[in-house]
Protein backbone atom coordinates (compact mmCIF):
# COMPACT_ATOMS: atom_id res chain seq x y z
CA UNK A 1 0.00 0.00 0.00
CA UNK A 2 1.19 3.16 -0.93
CA UNK A 3 1.65 6.51 2.10
CA UNK A 4 1.82 8.97 -0.16
CA UNK A 5 -1.44 8.79 -1.69
CA UNK A 6 -4.35 7.37 0.20
CA UNK A 7 -7.41 6.73 -1.85
CA UNK A 8 -10.48 5.56 -1.29
CA UNK A 9 -13.65 4.82 -3.66
CA UNK A 10 -16.39 5.39 -2.33
CA UNK A 11 -19.65 2.90 -4.55
CA UNK A 12 -23.09 4.91 -3.54
CA UNK A 13 -24.14 7.96 -2.24
CA UNK A 14 -26.72 7.09 -0.68
CA UNK A 15 -27.29 8.20 3.49
CA UNK A 16 -24.99 5.59 4.84
CA UNK A 17 -21.91 6.31 2.04
CA UNK A 18 -22.44 9.96 2.81
CA UNK A 19 -22.51 9.06 6.62
CA UNK A 20 -19.16 7.53 5.55
CA UNK A 21 -18.00 10.46 3.71
CA UNK A 22 -18.58 12.57 6.04
CA UNK A 23 -16.44 11.24 8.80
CA UNK A 24 -13.89 10.64 6.76
CA UNK A 25 -13.74 14.26 6.02
CA UNK A 26 -14.09 15.28 9.38
CA UNK A 27 -10.95 12.72 10.34
CA UNK A 28 -8.64 13.38 7.29
CA UNK A 29 -8.59 9.36 7.30
CA UNK A 30 -7.50 9.70 3.28
CA UNK A 31 -5.93 12.05 0.61
CA UNK A 32 -8.22 11.54 -2.20
CA UNK A 33 -12.15 10.24 -1.86
CA UNK A 34 -13.76 9.44 -5.40
CA UNK A 35 -17.77 9.22 -5.26
CA UNK A 36 -19.19 6.76 -7.70
CA UNK A 37 -23.16 6.69 -8.02
CA UNK A 38 -25.99 5.20 -10.75
CA UNK A 39 -26.56 8.94 -10.52
CA UNK A 40 -23.79 10.58 -11.31
CA UNK A 41 -25.59 14.28 -10.39
CA UNK A 42 -26.06 13.14 -7.39
CA UNK A 43 -22.86 12.53 -6.71
CA UNK A 44 -21.85 15.47 -8.15
CA UNK A 45 -23.51 17.35 -5.59
CA UNK A 46 -22.59 15.31 -2.86
CA UNK A 47 -18.52 15.77 -4.00
CA UNK A 48 -19.37 20.37 -4.31
CA UNK A 49 -21.31 19.81 -0.90
CA UNK A 50 -18.21 17.91 1.22
CA UNK A 51 -15.42 20.40 -0.49
CA UNK A 52 -17.57 23.52 0.78
CA UNK A 53 -16.54 22.49 4.15
CA UNK A 54 -12.88 21.59 3.60
CA UNK A 55 -12.12 25.33 4.78
CA UNK A 56 -13.13 24.34 8.13
CA UNK A 57 -11.60 21.08 8.71
CA UNK A 58 -8.25 20.04 9.30
CA UNK A 59 -8.63 17.89 6.35
CA UNK A 60 -6.73 18.46 2.94
CA UNK A 61 -8.74 15.76 0.80
CA UNK A 62 -9.20 15.86 -2.44
CA UNK A 63 -12.94 15.19 -3.21
CA UNK A 64 -15.02 14.54 -6.61
CA UNK A 65 -17.44 12.92 -8.51
CA UNK A 66 -15.52 9.69 -10.57
CA UNK A 67 -16.16 6.72 -12.45
CA UNK A 68 -14.75 3.46 -12.29
CA UNK A 69 -11.74 4.15 -13.99
CA UNK A 70 -10.42 5.91 -10.99
CA UNK A 71 -10.40 2.30 -9.05
CA UNK A 72 -7.35 1.54 -10.78
CA UNK A 73 -4.51 2.93 -8.13
CA UNK A 74 -7.45 3.03 -5.58
CA UNK A 75 -5.87 1.46 -1.93
CA UNK A 76 -10.03 0.98 -0.59
CA UNK A 77 -13.50 -0.20 -3.18
CA UNK A 78 -15.91 0.85 -0.24
CA UNK A 79 -19.16 -0.33 -1.58
CA UNK A 80 -22.36 1.38 0.05
CA UNK A 81 -24.58 0.99 -3.26
CA UNK A 82 -28.17 -1.12 -2.39
CA UNK A 83 -31.56 -0.50 -2.30
CA UNK A 84 -32.70 0.34 1.22
CA UNK A 85 -34.27 -1.87 4.24
CA UNK A 86 -37.99 -1.05 4.61
CA UNK A 87 -39.68 -0.87 7.51
CA UNK A 88 -39.81 -4.51 9.28
CA UNK A 89 -37.68 -5.64 6.79
CA UNK A 90 -35.06 -8.85 7.20
CA UNK A 91 -31.52 -7.82 6.49
CA UNK A 92 -31.93 -11.46 4.34
CA UNK A 93 -34.86 -10.20 2.30
CA UNK A 94 -32.40 -7.76 0.62
CA UNK A 95 -30.46 -10.03 -0.53
CA UNK A 96 -31.73 -10.89 -4.26
CA UNK A 97 -32.54 -7.25 -4.93
CA UNK A 98 -28.74 -6.59 -3.87
CA UNK A 99 -27.45 -9.02 -5.44
CA UNK A 100 -28.51 -7.93 -8.99
CA UNK A 101 -27.18 -4.23 -8.17
CA UNK A 102 -23.33 -6.00 -6.60
CA UNK A 103 -23.02 -7.90 -10.49
CA UNK A 104 -23.69 -4.00 -12.19
CA UNK A 105 -20.49 -3.06 -9.63
CA UNK A 106 -17.84 -5.73 -9.55
CA UNK A 107 -17.27 -6.71 -12.84
CA UNK A 108 -16.13 -2.76 -13.70
CA UNK A 109 -14.23 -2.47 -10.88
CA UNK A 110 -12.22 -5.32 -11.32
CA UNK A 111 -11.66 -4.67 -15.10
CA UNK A 112 -10.25 -1.30 -13.77
CA UNK A 113 -7.35 -3.41 -12.90
CA UNK A 114 -8.04 -2.20 -8.83
CA UNK A 115 -5.69 -4.30 -6.65
CA UNK A 116 -6.67 -3.17 -3.22
CA UNK A 117 -9.47 -3.81 -0.85
CA UNK A 118 -12.76 -4.53 -0.90
CA UNK A 119 -14.73 -2.82 1.74
CA UNK A 120 -18.94 -3.77 1.66
CA UNK A 121 -21.41 -2.34 3.93
CA UNK A 122 -24.47 -3.22 2.33
CA UNK A 123 -26.81 -5.25 3.79
CA UNK A 124 -27.25 -8.31 4.35
CA UNK A 125 -23.85 -7.49 4.32
CA UNK A 126 -22.13 -10.98 5.34
CA UNK A 127 -23.91 -12.28 2.28
CA UNK A 128 -22.88 -9.28 0.32
CA UNK A 129 -19.27 -9.85 1.04
CA UNK A 130 -18.74 -13.64 0.19
CA UNK A 131 -20.58 -12.38 -3.43
CA UNK A 132 -18.37 -9.75 -4.14
CA UNK A 133 -15.38 -12.22 -3.27
CA UNK A 134 -17.03 -14.85 -5.87
CA UNK A 135 -17.24 -12.10 -8.18
CA UNK A 136 -14.19 -10.40 -8.15
CA UNK A 137 -12.20 -13.87 -7.22
CA UNK A 138 -9.92 -11.22 -5.21
CA UNK A 139 -8.20 -13.57 -2.18
CA UNK A 140 -10.67 -13.29 0.40
CA UNK A 141 -8.37 -12.04 2.69
CA UNK A 142 -8.94 -8.62 1.05
CA UNK A 143 -12.79 -8.96 1.10
CA UNK A 144 -14.16 -7.71 4.44
CA UNK A 145 -17.61 -6.82 5.53
CA UNK A 146 -18.51 -4.01 8.13
CA UNK A 147 -19.99 -7.76 10.03
CA UNK A 148 -20.94 -7.10 13.72
CA UNK A 149 -18.42 -4.41 13.75
CA UNK A 150 -21.59 -2.01 14.18
CA UNK A 151 -23.22 -4.72 16.77
CA UNK A 152 -20.21 -4.70 19.11
CA UNK A 153 -20.27 -1.05 19.29
CA UNK A 154 -24.13 -1.17 20.28
CA UNK A 155 -23.23 -3.89 22.84
CA UNK A 156 -20.13 -2.11 24.71
CA UNK A 157 -22.23 1.16 25.04
CA UNK A 158 -25.37 -0.89 26.43
CA UNK A 159 -22.97 -2.80 28.25
CA UNK A 160 -20.56 0.76 29.62
CA UNK A 161 -24.10 2.21 30.46
CA UNK A 162 -25.46 -1.09 32.33
CA UNK A 163 -22.30 -1.65 34.45
CA UNK A 164 -21.41 2.00 34.88
CA UNK A 165 -18.15 2.09 33.35
CA UNK A 166 -16.59 3.50 29.98
CA UNK A 167 -17.39 1.27 26.71
CA UNK A 168 -13.99 1.74 25.68
CA UNK A 169 -13.26 -0.28 28.99
CA UNK A 170 -15.60 -3.06 28.15
CA UNK A 171 -14.34 -6.15 25.89
CA UNK A 172 -17.11 -7.87 24.30
CA UNK A 173 -18.76 -9.39 21.10
CA UNK A 174 -21.20 -9.73 18.76
CA UNK A 175 -21.15 -12.83 16.59
CA UNK A 176 -22.14 -14.03 13.79
CA UNK A 177 -24.39 -12.95 11.02
CA UNK A 178 -25.41 -9.33 11.33
CA UNK A 179 -28.80 -9.60 11.85
CA UNK A 180 -31.42 -12.15 13.71
CA UNK A 181 -29.03 -14.99 14.29
CA UNK A 182 -26.13 -12.69 16.05
CA UNK A 183 -25.36 -13.38 18.99
CA UNK A 184 -23.33 -12.83 21.99
CA UNK A 185 -20.12 -14.95 23.66
CA UNK A 186 -20.73 -13.95 27.33
CA UNK A 187 -17.87 -16.07 28.85
CA UNK A 188 -16.22 -13.66 26.58
CA UNK A 189 -17.28 -10.71 27.47
CA UNK A 190 -14.91 -8.83 30.36
CA UNK A 191 -14.40 -5.06 31.67
CA UNK A 192 -10.75 -4.58 31.89
CA UNK A 193 -9.70 -8.40 32.90
CA UNK A 194 -12.89 -8.99 34.60
CA UNK A 195 -15.83 -11.16 33.62
CA UNK A 196 -18.78 -9.62 33.00
CA UNK A 197 -20.66 -12.48 34.09
CA UNK A 198 -18.09 -12.58 37.79
CA UNK A 199 -19.24 -8.82 38.22
CA UNK A 200 -23.25 -9.70 38.17
CA UNK A 201 -22.49 -12.26 40.94
CA UNK A 202 -20.69 -9.97 42.89
CA UNK A 203 -23.06 -7.44 42.37
CA UNK A 204 -25.36 -8.03 45.17
CA UNK A 205 -28.49 -7.87 42.57
CA UNK A 206 -27.76 -4.51 40.62
CA UNK A 207 -26.98 -6.13 37.83
CA UNK A 208 -28.31 -9.74 36.51
CA UNK A 209 -27.49 -12.47 33.57
CA UNK A 210 -31.04 -11.37 32.71
CA UNK A 211 -29.97 -8.16 32.10
CA UNK A 212 -27.34 -8.87 30.10
CA UNK A 213 -29.85 -10.93 28.25
CA UNK A 214 -31.87 -8.03 27.46
CA UNK A 215 -29.33 -6.39 26.58
CA UNK A 216 -28.42 -8.51 23.69
CA UNK A 217 -32.08 -8.56 22.51
CA UNK A 218 -31.86 -4.44 22.29
CA UNK A 219 -28.60 -4.92 20.65
CA UNK A 220 -30.14 -7.63 17.55
CA UNK A 221 -33.40 -5.44 17.28
CA UNK A 222 -31.66 -2.11 17.33
CA UNK A 223 -31.85 -1.41 13.68
CA UNK A 224 -35.46 -2.45 13.71
CA UNK A 225 -36.37 0.52 16.25
CA UNK A 226 -33.96 2.62 14.30
CA UNK A 227 -35.88 2.36 10.54
CA UNK A 228 -39.19 2.53 12.31
CA UNK A 229 -38.36 6.15 14.11
CA UNK A 230 -36.33 7.41 11.19
CA UNK A 231 -36.62 5.08 8.13
CA UNK A 232 -33.05 4.07 8.02
CA UNK A 233 -30.04 3.97 9.78
CA UNK A 234 -26.74 5.35 8.40
CA UNK A 235 -24.55 7.33 11.09
CA UNK A 236 -23.46 4.34 13.68
CA UNK A 237 -22.44 2.35 10.25
CA UNK A 238 -20.70 5.96 8.86
CA UNK A 239 -18.32 5.40 11.71
CA UNK A 240 -17.85 1.89 11.64
CA UNK A 241 -16.44 1.82 7.93
CA UNK A 242 -14.34 4.79 9.01
CA UNK A 243 -12.55 2.86 11.75
CA UNK A 244 -11.86 0.05 9.53
CA UNK A 245 -10.62 2.34 7.25
CA UNK A 246 -8.34 3.31 9.60
CA UNK A 247 -7.57 0.41 10.60
CA UNK A 248 -6.53 -0.59 7.23
CA UNK A 249 -4.71 2.43 5.99
CA UNK A 250 -2.90 2.88 9.45
CA UNK A 251 -1.99 -0.78 9.53
CA UNK A 252 -3.06 -0.92 12.81
CA UNK A 253 -3.08 -4.86 13.58
CA UNK A 254 -6.07 -3.79 15.21
CA UNK A 255 -9.31 -6.49 16.66
CA UNK A 256 -12.78 -5.72 15.16
CA UNK A 257 -15.36 -7.86 14.32
CA UNK A 258 -15.73 -7.58 10.59
CA UNK A 259 -17.29 -10.12 8.17
CA UNK A 260 -14.70 -12.51 6.87
CA UNK A 261 -14.45 -15.49 5.21
CA UNK A 262 -14.03 -18.76 7.54
CA UNK A 263 -11.51 -21.15 7.03
CA UNK A 264 -11.84 -24.08 9.55
CA UNK A 265 -12.52 -21.52 12.37
CA UNK A 266 -15.40 -22.80 14.71
CA UNK A 267 -15.17 -25.87 12.22
CA UNK A 268 -17.11 -23.63 9.63
CA UNK A 269 -15.24 -23.23 6.18
CA UNK A 270 -16.64 -20.90 3.24
CA UNK A 271 -18.87 -18.82 4.73
CA UNK A 272 -18.37 -15.09 5.47
CA UNK A 273 -19.53 -14.14 9.22
CA UNK A 274 -18.82 -11.52 12.04
CA UNK A 275 -15.98 -12.51 13.72
CA UNK A 276 -12.65 -11.06 15.95
CA UNK A 277 -10.03 -10.05 12.89
CA UNK A 278 -6.99 -8.57 13.03
CA UNK A 279 -6.90 -5.81 10.13
CA UNK A 280 -3.87 -4.34 8.90
CA UNK A 281 -2.70 -2.62 5.66
CA UNK A 282 -3.51 -5.76 3.39
CA UNK A 283 -7.18 -6.76 5.24
CA UNK A 284 -7.67 -9.45 7.01
CA UNK A 285 -4.31 -10.39 8.57
CA UNK A 286 -5.83 -13.21 10.38
CA UNK A 287 -9.14 -14.42 12.17
CA UNK A 288 -8.58 -14.45 15.92
CA UNK A 289 -10.88 -17.36 17.23
CA UNK A 290 -12.22 -17.29 20.61
CA UNK A 291 -12.21 -20.12 23.20
CA UNK A 292 -16.57 -20.67 22.63
CA UNK A 293 -18.61 -22.76 24.96
CA UNK A 294 -20.72 -25.93 23.78
CA UNK A 295 -23.95 -23.39 23.54
CA UNK A 296 -22.39 -20.67 21.98
CA UNK A 297 -20.68 -22.45 19.55
CA UNK A 298 -24.15 -23.71 18.45
CA UNK A 299 -25.79 -20.64 18.10
CA UNK A 300 -22.18 -20.04 15.68
CA UNK A 301 -22.53 -22.53 14.10
CA UNK A 302 -26.98 -21.70 13.69
CA UNK A 303 -26.05 -18.52 12.08
CA UNK A 304 -23.55 -19.48 9.75
CA UNK A 305 -26.16 -22.24 8.39
CA UNK A 306 -28.65 -19.89 8.30
CA UNK A 307 -25.80 -17.52 6.08
CA UNK A 308 -24.97 -20.64 3.87
CA UNK A 309 -28.57 -21.59 3.36
CA UNK A 310 -29.52 -18.34 1.99
CA UNK A 311 -26.43 -17.76 -0.37
CA UNK A 312 -26.77 -20.96 -1.53
CA UNK A 313 -30.54 -20.18 -2.63
CA UNK A 314 -28.88 -17.11 -5.05
CA UNK A 315 -27.25 -20.23 -6.75
CA UNK A 316 -23.91 -17.76 -8.45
Amino acid sequence: MRRDNRKIILIGTGMVGMSYAYALLNQSVCDELVLIDANRARAVGEAMDLNHGLAFSASHMKIYAGSYQDCTDADIVAICAGVAQKPGESRLNLLKRNAQVFQSIIEPVTASGFNGIFLVATNPVDIMTRITCTLSGFNPRRVLGTGTALDTARLRYLLGDYLKVDPRNVHAYVMGEHGDTEFVPWSQAMVATKSVREICEESNGTCSLAGLEQISEEVRTAAYKIIEAKNATYYGIGMALTRITKAILGDEHSILTVSAMLRGEYGQSGVFAGVPCIINQNGIQRILPLTLEEAEKEQFDQSCQTLKRCYDELEL
